[in-house]
């Protein structure tokens, strides 16, 4: 979806192989080609670094969202949390810093440096260097790779995930399904158009599979388990105290550790302990 944002046949012209600067610098030196490189995928590493689940956590409701439900930093688990508006915020945002970052990646070699920018974009929002390295899942980014860079695989894998999230209400299972399926199809789809760094591109689809399965490890674990918390757009219910959640273990004193399920705290709502401050200081004043 390049061509949406930038003008003209650029995919078959020499400026659009080549991105602007290489197109212009042709017979740059290696040595200035490597730094310029780095100096590209490393802008758009902390581009991705800009974590926004975080950032609106922290400003609108005073709190960290990597403290409650899954301690993921993305978009299923703002949208568990704090609701609609949150998650709109968070999904434009993280989906628009993407498009900038291989925006910012084609300028330099074209095709071939916007995928890597991507690649950077997307580590960089699993691991934030603002937020100590503690991110989210980097399925919004990865979304936002495949909008921009591969269409065709882009419009299946959204089908799939789709179908797979209505039947079972995983999310996460969509996820993991559709990064393994990616390298597959970009593979059979490219098989009879090969492009300059087509293999590289290819690595960058593995590698992003399996970041994206590890990082889904402990999910595939719940959902195997029949744990994990099936997604529903409607925030979190307020979550019960520690009273009510010592009589609930007290009326099923039978029940074995092993067969309890995993529970994890989609029910918390932050932001409302610095809301309930503010009234305490208030009605002091009075």
């Amino acid at each position: 979806m390049l061509h949406l944002f930038l003008p003209g046949d650029f995919l078959t012209s020499g400026l659009g192989a080549r991105g602007p600067i290489g197109n212009a610098f042709q017979d740059i030196p290696l040595i200035p080609q490597l730094v310029l490189l780095f100096v590209v995928l490393f802008a758009a590493y902390l581009i991705g670094s800009i974590n926004t689940a975080i950032i609106v956590s922290g400003k609108i409701y005073h709190d960290d969202i990597r403290n409650y439900g899954s301690g993921n930093a993305g978009f299923t688990n703002i949208m568990r949390i704090y609701g609609k508006r949150a998650a709109i915020i968070t999904f434009v945002c993280d989906f628009a810093k993407t498009v900038v970052a291989i925006l910012i990646g084609w300028c330099y070699l074209g095709y071939l440096t916007a995928t890597l920018a991507g690649f950077m974009c997307f580590l960089g929002h699993i691991f934030p260097l603002y937020y100590r390295f503690r991110g989210g899942k980097g399925i919004l980014c990865l979304t936002a790779m495949l909008f921009m860079l591969e269409w065709r695989v882009f419009l299946i894998l959204l089908v799939i995930f789709l179908l797979i999230v209505k039947m079972t209400k995983y999310i996460s299972f969509g996820s993991i399904l559709g990064a393994m399926l990616y390298p597959l199809l970009f593979d059979r789809l490219n098989t009879n158009y090969p492009f300059e760094g087509q293999n590289i591109c290819q690595m960058v689809a593995i590698l992003v599979a399996v970041i994206v399965v590890i990082k889904h490890w402990q999910n595939l674990k719940r959902i195997f388990n029949g744990t994990e918390s099936k997604f529903e757009f409607k925030r979190s219910k307020k979550e019960p105290d520690a009273e009510a959640a010592g009589a609930e273990v007290q009326e099923n004193p039978e029940e074995s550790e092993a067969q309890k399920p995993a529970r994890i705290n989609y029910g918390a709502l932050p932001g409302t302990e610095h809301k309930n401050q503010k009234k305490n200081k208030k009605d002091g004043k009075r």
